[in-house]
C-alpha cells in the first residue's frame, strides 16, 4: 500500500532541501561573519534567543551576536532612562536605534544576514524556511491572546509574510493578523512565493533594525 505523504511530511522534506542547501552556500560566507563578529567587539560569536515553537514548544533560536558583551542587562537601564524607547519597545519589542547594536551588527541586521546560523534550525525542525516569525513567551501572552492556539498550531519560520510586508514598521496587531492569514492560505506555492519575495527585500532593508 502507498505510504499518503501529507502537506506537513512535504513541508518538513522541503525545509530539510532547503536549508542544506542554503547552508552550503552561504558557508564561506558564514564563516568570514564568524571571524568579523569575533574580531570587531567582545563577547561570543553567537547569541540565542529563547522563543516559543510549534505546539508551545521551547525553541532556541541562533543568531550572529550583533550587540555589546552584558546587552540584556543593559536594556532595563535604558528603558528606564528614556521613556520615549520605553514606548517604542512596547509597541514593537524592539528599538530603532538601539544603542546596544555595535558598528558591525547594524550592517548585519539590516542585510538579515545576523540570522544565517537559524538555518541550522530549520534543518533540525525547530523552524520552518516559511512561517510565523518565532515570539516570546510574553510577546504569546500579550499579543497572540486567543489567536495563540492557532498561530502556534505550525512551525514558527525563517522568513514568513511579515518579514515581506513591512516587519517592524507594521504593529504587532497588524502582525498577528498576517500570521493568522498565512496559516489560513499556506501551501507549497506561497511558500516559495514568500522566499522569492524575501530575497528580493534582502537588497531593500525597509523595516529592518
Amino acid at each position: 500500500m502507498k505510504k499518503i505523504v501529507t502537506a506537513i511530511e512535504k513541508k518538513r522534506i522541503f525545509d530539510i532541501v532547503v536549508s542544506v542547501f542554503c547552508i552550503g552556500l552561504f558557508l564561506i560566507v558564514g564563516v568570514f561573519i564568524a571571524i568579523l563578529v569575533k574580531s570587531c567587539s567582545k563577547g561570543p560569536i553567537f547569541h540565542y534567543c529563547k522563543r516559543v515553537g510549534k505546539e508551545g514548544k521551547t525553541i532556541y533560536c541562533w543568531k550572529f551576536r550583533t550587540m555589546c558583551e552584558g546587552a540584556d542587562k543593559k536594556l532595563d537601564e535604558i528603558l528606564e532612562k528614556n521613556p520615549e524607547l520605553q514606548k517604542e519597545w512596547d509597541l514593537h519589542y524592539k528599538l530603532k536605534n538601539d544603542p546596544r547594536i555595535n558598528g558591525l551588527g547594524k550592517i548585519l541586521r539590516k542585510s538579515s544576514l545576523d540570522e544565517l546560523p537559524q538555518l541550522w534550525n530549520a534543518f533540525k525542525g525547530d523552524l520552518s524556511i516559511v512561517g510565523p516569525r518565532p515570539v516570546t513567551e510574553e510577546e504569546v501572552r500579550v499579543y497572540f491572546r486567543d489567536k495563540a492556539d492557532k498561530i502556534l498550531s505550525v512551525r514558527p519560520g525563517l522568513t514568513g509574510v511579515w518579514q515581506i510586508s513591512g516587519r517592524n514598521l507594521l504593529t504587532f496587531d497588524e502582525r498577528v493578523y498576517l500570521e493568522e492569514s498565512y496559516i489560513d492560505r499556506q501551501s507549497l506555492k506561497l511558500d516559495l512565493w514568500i522566499i522569492l519575495k524575501t530575497i528580493f527585500r534582502l537588497f531593500f532593508s525597509k523595516g529592518a533594525f
